[in-house]
């Protein structure tokens, strides 16, 4: 049985601060996960992180196994996951604003739970920035003289997302409340498809140019 490697209790003292503060910054996962629950509720959050974290793990397995340097060393590759991930989020926005019912009216989709989980996923497994960030975080705290370098990256990775799991929760549940309270708010309603969708460009627009980091 392989004995399970992990950095140094100081380093994973330092890995879960670090990695507590970059999660409390929202990014575009976060800001997906908040758009979801502000349009159907806190259970459509939830289901929405279980995507989003999905495709978290996926990142974790290709920083682990090295395939993150592949995508960062091949600048094709990473424009190529990079626009499609930022077309999506964009063609979200647009669906959000111009979806019509079969009346004809404007209308918020409502979408079910595996629909929910696959938007989730997509949106994040199409993101470079994830990949490019365990890259270039997870090693920061392992300790190569431990041995076993992609078993202690694997650890810090799944460490993350649980810290994810718990953070984005929160985000979740302070949305989903919040649409609860704006429900009889007549202005909101008329305007939250304008304001969802408006939110969902942004983060395309946002993936596409933006030069920061963040989940």
């Amino acid at each position: 049985m392989m004995e399970i490697v992990v950095p140094g209790a100081t380093n994973l003292g330092l890995f879960l601060s670090a990695a507590f503060v970059l999660l409390i910054i929202p990014g575009p996962a976060v800001l997906y996960i908040i758009g979801r629950s502000l349009t159907q509720g806190r259970g459509a959050g939830l289901v929405s992180i279980l995507g989003v974290h999905t495709a978290t793990l996926v990142h974790v397995a290709a920083a682990a196994l090295g395939l993150s340097a592949i995508l960062a060393a091949s600048a094709l590759a990473f424009s190529i996951v990079k626009y499609a991930g930022a077309a999506y989020l964009i063609w979200l926005g647009l669906k959000k604003i111009f979806g019509r019912d079969e009346a004809g009216t404007a209308a918020a989709p409502v979408h079910g739970h595996g629909r929910l989980f696959r938007d989730g996923f997509v949106v994040n497994l199409l993101n470079p920035k994830t990949a490019l960030f365990f890259l270039a975080f997870l090693p920061q705290f392992v300790e190569p003289e431990r041995g076993h370098v992609a078993m202690q990256m694997a650890v810090l990775g799944f460490l993350f997302t649980g810290l994810g799991l718990i953070t984005d929760t929160c985000y979740a549940l302070a949305a989903g409340s919040a649409r609860h309270w704006l429900k009889g708010n007549g202005t909101f309603l008329k305007s939250e498809r304008y304001i969802t969708g408006t939110l969902f460009i942004g983060l395309g627009l946002t993936a596409a140019f933006a030069g920061n980091q963040k989940k």
